[in-house]
């Protein structure tokens, strides 16, 4: 009888523990490792709050949902695997940096796209930013925005289509493939991210889900070009078919894919934006309100032609940013014409005196703020 009754206590003892340990799990924390160093979690829910703790990669990511805020708080280092940084394309160090992100919980749909350079964030904390500061520049005029995915430039970017910029801010350019894997719950849908509008982000495995983009029909035009940037300088020939080098070399199609023009899609009656193996792999605008602070420049980064703003110009040419063009920064037919676009022949060109210059008869337009 004595030892059935220490068999019970036994048991008993055995359950209770077993019911922790399940309670356990379905805490949004997550600072367990497996045996080969890969950070492990147990529940697939991250509309609620939940922390992402990494002691392999020092991660450290906190999700708090109150009321109708959903915020966040990061150290903006991923929790997995990258490639190796610096590296010949980009010589920038991976870094740790204090953000705090806040998402509406019931995001409101406009139907009114909205540009935006940062569109999103994923759950680990680490932004999505799909363009590009990259331009090239003609003689002729023309100006193209670089796509982080062609054979022209080398970006470094790793096997996560993400590099590092100057900050040290690790950014995915396209389909987060770790994050991808650490969050597939074995549906077709994986949960990547939060839009700043504060709709959901997901990645379809089997790719069903086709962009509305196509690429331009003709020829590029331009001559003389070059790409420019601190470490070195190279000849662009731009000429040839639009094949998807340059964001200026796609046009959206309403109708010609499943998704919309910031590539989003209303399924069961939830509107979500979808990560894509094709252009513009993550949106380049949102559907839903975002506040005045998260927006980037106005839409239509480029004009026709692929020819950039007045604003554009003046961040890719001006060097030293002190918020004026001397006559060594500026390139192409705007080194030509300096001292007439130089209004108080102080040796600079400001963006006033750019913006207020006339154009001469059969000259393009320039791109518009």
């Amino acid at each position: 009888m004595k030892n059935l009754k220490h068999i019970i206590g036994f048991v008993a003892l055995a359950v209770m523990l077993s019911c922790n340990s399940q309670k356990n799990t379905t805490e949004h924390s997550h600072e367990e490792h497996s045996h080969d160093g890969e950070s492990s979690h147990s529940h697939n829910d991250y509309f609620g709050s939940y922390a992402l703790n990494d002691n392999v990669y020092g991660t450290k990511t906190t999700v708090t949902v109150k009321g109708n805020t959903r915020t966040m708080v990061t150290n903006a280092l991923p929790n997995h695997k990258t490639g190796d940084f610096p590296n010949p394309g980009n010589p920038n160090t991976i870094s740790s940096h204090n953000e705090t992100y806040t998402f509406p919980v019931n995001p409101k749909y406009t139907g009114k796209s909205e540009w935006i350079r940062e569109p999103g964030i994923a759950l680990n904390g680490i932004k999505f930013e799909p363009g590009t500061a990259e331009v090239v520049i003609c003689d002729t005029g023309e100006n193209y925005r670089v796509e982080a995915f062609q054979d022209v430039i080398d970006l470094g970017l790793d096997f996560n289509h993400a590099h590092v910029q100057p900050t040290g801010a690790y950014h995915y350019h396209g389909t987060p493939t770790s994050v991808i894997e650490k969050f597939d719950t074995g549906e077709d849908l994986v949960h990547v991210g939060f839009a700043h509008d504060g709709f959901p982000m997901y990645y379809s495995k089997s790719g069903k889900y086709k962009p509305s983009f196509t690429a331009v029909n003709g020829d590029r035009e331009g001559e003389d070009c070059t790409y420019e940037n601190p470490h070195t300088s190279i000849d662009v020939s731009v000429g040839g078919h639009h094949d998807g080098t340059y964001t200026s070399d796609f046009e959206f199609v309403e109708g010609s894919g499943d998704l919309d023009e910031c590539n989003g899609i209303t399924l069961n009656g939830k509107y979500m934006y979808l990560v894509t193996a094709e252009f513009p792999y993550v949106s380049r605008c949102l559907m839903g309100e975002v506040s005045q602070e998260q927006q980037g420049p106005p839409r239509g980064e480029q004009g026709q032609g692929g020819r950039l703003n007045i604003d554009q110009l003046f961040e890719q040419m001006d060097e030293n940013n002190d918020g004026k063009l001397s006559q060594k920064e500026v390139k192409g037919p705007l080194a030509e014409s300096f001292s007439k676009v130089d209004a108080n022949d102080d040796g600079y060109l400001t963006k006033e005196e750019l913006k207020n210059t006339p154009r001469q008869q059969g000259q393009k337009p320039r791109g518009r703020n």
